[in-house]
């Protein structure tokens, strides 16, 4: 099925071929994807004709999606008016809809950092789900999904895509392909890990499947689970293990990952190590183009904050205790 086939209204071809554009380049565009398909079904509801975005069709599109969230309203109106400005290249006169009006970024949710004793409960909570028909490992797998988000750090999407045969059992190595920015990447396991993915997998062979995708649900054959279930699923195990964040809001799966990052840097800073030195083997093992991405995922959180002042004290004590005390008044 071709683009345009996908599209029914009259910017359909417009939107065909901006995302023709884009994945030319090498990008998969699958957000923006899915957002302009939705405004390609508004306008082939209430104006099938319209060729091109006018300042009453995208207003009236965009108090379509009102009730959503600031951000979220505007990285939707973002992707429309980039396509607008891909039309201007050809049609000067193409409205585009003026970004100052758009919705006033909203600061992101703080991720929560979980505590070694929440990472425990989930583990339980996980080992007590019982098998079903539709889920016929379901404990390894949740098990082994906490064990591997929480100690090599890998995106979701990464983990529901992984295949048996991305492990490799001799240097217990996860193999991951062709991710964000397209990157493929090697992640080394930890022991605990290690030891998770080789007891789940003595239970796959049970199922008679060596080779196919590493968590898999059983609906009509065994098939892998999807990002959407994975991550409705891993929610149901945060409540039933009792983890909340701070403001009593159910934890994101992404939280995981910033976990992984904070707690490593917490480690570092206890054990003496050089931080600066080893935070560009931490953003290769998370994927990260540069340290800079990486930096993303240290935010000066309270426990990173007080290591670092707790470290700072113990290198500048030697200093400070020599400089003369200051005297008050001129």
């Amino acid at each position: 099925m071709t683009l345009t086939a996908t599209f029914r209204s009259g910017l359909g071809p417009a939107i065909s071929e901006y995302l023709s554009l884009k994945r030319a380049l090498g990008r998969k565009y699958e957000g923006e994807s899915y957002v302009l398909a939705r405004l390609d079904r508004f306008l082939a509801a209430h104006d099938p004709s319209c060729t091109a975005l006018t300042p009453a069709v995208f207003t009236a599109w965009c108090m379509d999606f009102a009730r959503l969230s600031p951000n979220t309203r505007r990285g939707r109106m973002r992707i429309a008016r980039n396509l607008c400005l891909n039309m201007q290249r050809t049609d000067p006169a193409c409205f585009v809809p003026d970004i100052t009006a758009f919705p006033t970024p909203q600061p992101h949710r703080r991720p929560h950092i979980f505590t070694e004793d929440q990472i425990v409960r989930l583990l339980q909570s996980a080992a007590l789900l019982q098998p079903r028909s539709t889920s016929p490992l379901l404990s390894e797998t949740y098990r082994l999904a906490v064990v591997v988000l929480y100690t090599a750090g890998l995106r979701r999407g990464e983990l529901v895509r992984l295949n048996i045969p991305d492990y490799d059992p001799v240097e217990r190595t996860l193999l991951i392909r062709a991710s964000k920015f397209h990157r493929s990447r090697l992640v080394a396991l930890s022991s605990d890990a290690t030891r998770e993915m080789e007891m789940y997998l003595v239970a796959r062979r049970r199922l008679g499947d060596a080779d196919g995708p590493l968590l898999i649900r059983s609906c009509r054959g065994l098939r892998a689970r999807s990002g959407a279930g994975f991550g409705a699923s891993m929610r149901r195990l945060f409540r039933s293990a009792g983890v909340r964040t701070a403001d009593g809001r159910c934890p994101r799966v992404h939280d995981i990952r910033h976990t992984h990052a904070v707690h490593a840097l917490l480690r570092w800073y206890r054990a003496g190590a050089d931080v600066q030195a080893k935070l560009p083997a931490l953003a290769a093992s998370m994927g990260h183009v540069s340290v800079v991405s990486t930096a993303y995922y240290l935010a000066l959180l309270d426990p990173v904050a007080q290591a670092a002042s707790e470290r700072f004290a113990v290198h500048a004590a030697p200093i400070l205790e020599h400089l003369p005390v200051a005297r008050g008044g001129r």
